[in-house]
């Protein structure tokens, strides 16, 4: 049997071209990667002190990632098993019977368990090499400051872009490989490829966010407030520490969430489209094509659109000129939408004979679209609720905090409704055709938001990218105060403050791709349950029952998942960044470096971050898979259904607060550093407002940067385990003594997970 030939997948003519042309668009993607990473690294990197802090900044990223991967490896390697086992435990689908008829149990265990090993590799390579690439741009972008705002602008986004179309490609050629493979079988597969990358992005979200965070957090009460020194002044011990934190926090560890988001409406639209198949025998095999056509147009679009970045600035017709950095990236972003909205309609019509596809399509990048205004709005300097915040820190602190978590509120709540209002008009398409084609409707929404993953995740890279230009330029430029490095400040401090609402943005759009993908992993949770339930011969759930008792337990452990995972990152950052003050105080009291003339012991709040994040690693994610399991061994599978409804609305609601919470803080103390020095009238940097405008920063980095992430992955890991547990689970009608025994050591695991995450650090002799 040659496992490429499409014809034996049913497929037409048209369609074998469709998918190898979205083989195609995937390679193309890394090609176009590989291209904007030569430009990048053509660019100098400046002065010989600029580079010295460059690879202070190098050397620790590295040191972390390389001991994250020793810590994470063997979770990884005993999941590879589990993933192997699986399948022997619940026997393949129906459709994996058809496509191999003879040796299917090995045969799909074998995919399961390479897909989830080429999973969780593209999720690590994207993160790694995302992170890599950001830390080579930065000190290029601090360079080219000195030179023009263009060019400065030019490097930072196409280093991000680099780790958009790593993104792009990779998502699409795992998916759509998969696939050309196993055919109509490739859910049974699928649910490694996007488990894999799903657990990966929550080691590197966790990790990552916890390090940023806590070295963050340490930098600013020790220097800003109690010092009253710069942020990136080179004097304070943590502030090489604050900037590995940028890479390996908002650069390796949004990059691998995006991917996994990216990863897993593909494998959710598959799930459902290959469930329609035997719904709609006529054309059918467009349910699983059209979605990955739109993925392949998206990429080019993509493409197209981060191109034109630096363009907007110097176009002649004066209307579509952009002002700024951020009116640039939204342009090509529109740019991008604009060619996949029309080419989709093409595509609907003249292939899948449905222009509803292309108006669920349209609907998934208006929801992107959306999110980019809705959140500018909520985190912005320009818009009316930082300014309220600003106004705020007149009054001291306790307001300022007041004021931030108004607007982290308000702002979940209007997200929550854009999300409702998207599935509202998928579900008014589709309605009258049952609840499969409603769910496959909300999966469609998802591949539409996501199509444009390159330009988002070069958004969010360029954020880190620039602020870590910043600091460099600020460690390296110092004692210099010529007209030349004041222009080259301005620049830096121009972009930094974009990248700090762009990255806003991408968490949110993040956030809401999360619950999207959730959902539609929830229809196939239902769908798959279904599907195992009619083969035993039991009634089959076709609606979870929140009247029922067990159902509304499991609702309400979903509701409180999400906050457990908070509570405990924000108390890791807390306890770090705890240490990281003391450390830093103690360095203050060294003769020699408040003066300048000695150097600090930058390693050491380094080896402090990388120590608390490390330890957090296992324990969050060993709760993530262990609450599922014990609600559904102990519940059964409704019961698990409603925890799963649970966790998806806590952990949105919770997400968007933080993450916009914190973003409106860090801009509000940022609009106050902009304002003229000026104590006496309590103005600018140094004064009593910059200082609660500090400690609303302060409090809104962990939400931002750690707990409100971390549940992005955190949301889907539950979803990806139920989904592969729910065949097991449904054949389940008497726990006996194996069942109690895994029930023990689930409960065990979690009891541990909590009481470890709980423990201190030890501290560094």
């Amino acid at each position: 049997m040659n496992i490429f030939d499409l014809a034996r997948h049913g497929l037409n003519g048209f369609e074998q071209f469709a998918v190898w042309s979205v083989m195609a668009v995937a390679f193309l993607s890394l090609a176009y990667a590989w291209l904007l990473r030569g430009v990048v690294m053509k660019k100098d990197k400046g002065s010989s002190k600029m580079v010295e802090v460059w690879d202070a900044i190098r050397i620790g990223a590295d040191s972390y990632l390389n001991r994250q991967f020793k810590t994470i490896l063997p979770a990884v390697g005993l999941l590879t098993v589990a993933m192997f086992l699986s399948i022997y435990v619940a026997q393949p689908t129906q459709e994996a019977l058809k496509e191999f008829p003879e040796n299917t149990t090995i045969i799909i265990a074998i995919g399961r368990t390479l897909a989830f090993i080429m999973g969780s590799t593209f999720s690590l390579l994207v993160g790694q090499l995302g992170m890599r690439m950001a830390i080579q741009a930065n000190v290029r972008v601090s360079a080219a400051s000195r030179r023009g705002f263009n060019e400065a602008l030019t490097i930072a986004y196409y280093a991000g872009t680099i780790t958009g179309m790593l993104t792009d490609g990779l998502g699409l050629l795992g998916g759509t490989l998969i696939f050309i493979i196993f055919g109509t079988a490739a859910p049974d597969v699928l649910l490694g490829f996007g488990f894999g990358g799903t657990l990966l992005a929550m080691f590197m979200r966790v990790g990552g966010g916890i390090y940023t965070k806590a070295a963050d957090v340490g930098a600013d009460l020790v220097g800003k407030v109690e010092k009253d020194i710069p942020e990136d002044d080179p004097r304070n011990a943590a502030v090489v520490a604050d900037l590995v934190g940028d890479n390996v926090g908002d650069c390796a560890g949004m990059a691998a969430d995006i991917f996994e988001s990216y990863e897993v409406t593909i494998v959710s639209a598959l799930i459902l489209g290959i469930t329609l198949v035997s719904v709609d025998p006529t054309h059918s095999l467009k349910w699983i094509v059209y979605p990955l056509i739109i993925r392949g147009i998206g990429v080019i679009s993509s493409m197209i659109g981060t191109f034109t970045v630096p363009i907007w600035e110097k176009i002649p017709v004066k209307f579509l000129q952009a002002h700024d950095a951020e009116e640039s990236m939204f342009r090509s972003y529109e740019v991008s939408s604009v060619i996949t909205v029309v080419i989709s309609f093409f595509v609907a019509n003249m292939y899948a004979n449905d222009w509803r596809l292309a108006v669920l399509t349209t609907i998934g990048v208006g929801l992107a679209v959306a999110f980019n205004p809705l959140t500018s709005y909520f985190t912005s300097t320009k818009k009316a609720p930082v300014k309220e915040i600003v106004q705020s820190t007149s009054t001291g602190p306790a307001t300022t905090i007041l004021s931030g978590l108004s607007v982290g509120m308000e702002s979940s709540v209007w997200a929550l409704i854009v999300i409702a209002v998207a599935f509202i008009m998928g579900l008014t398409l589709y309605s009258a055709d049952g609840t499969i084609y409603v769910l496959y409707a909300i999966a469609i929404i998802g591949i539409g938001m996501l199509s444009h993953t390159g330009n988002n995740v070069a958004m969010d890279s360029y954020g880190p990218i620039s602020d870590n230009a910043n600091g460099i330029g600020e460690m390296s430029w110092h004692d210099m105060d010529d007209e030349e490095t004041k222009k080259a400040r301005q620049i830096m401090a121009d972009l930094d403050a974009v990248g700090n609402t762009t990255k806003a943005i991408t968490k949110g759009v993040a956030i809401a791709s999360a619950v999207i993908a959730a959902v539609s992993l929830f229809g196939s949770f239902i769908t798959d349950v279904g599907k195992v339930q009619a083969q035993l011969g039991v009634a089959v759930m076709d609606a979870i029952r929140v009247s029922d008792t067990k159902v509304f337990v499991g609702l309400l452990l979903g509701g409180a998942l999400p906050w457990l995972i908070s509570s405990l990152s924000i108390r890791s950052v807390s306890r770090a960044a705890g240490q990281i003050v003391e450390e830093v105080r103690k360095q203050f009291h060294v003769p020699g470096i408040m003066e300048g003339t000695v150097k600090p012991d930058y390693a050491r709040v380094v080896e402090i971050s990388t120590r608390s994040s490390q330890k957090e690693l296992i324990p969050m994610v060993t709760i993530s898979i262990a609450m599922p399991l014990l609600v559904g061994l102990i519940l059964q599978v409704e019961a698990l259904g409603g925890f799963l409804a649970g966790v998806i609305l806590s952990g949105q609601l919770l997400a968007v607060f933080m993450s916009n919470a914190g973003g409106a803080w860090d801009n509000s103390k940022k609009a106050i550093e902009d304002e003229p020095r000026d104590l006496a009238a309590n103005t600018g940097k140094g004064s009593e407002r910059h200082k609660a405008g500090v400690v609303g920063d302060t409090v809104g980095d962990p939400l931002k940067d750690t707990a409100g992430p971390a549940l992005n992955p955190m949301i889907k890991v539950v979803n990806m385990v139920s989904l592969l547990a729910a065949p097991i689970i449904v054949g389940v009608k008497d726990l006996g003594v194996g069942g109690w025994i895994a029930i023990i050591v689930l409960a065990a695991g979690l009891i541990w997970s909590i009481t470890e995450s709980k423990r201190p650090t030890a501290e560094i002799k």
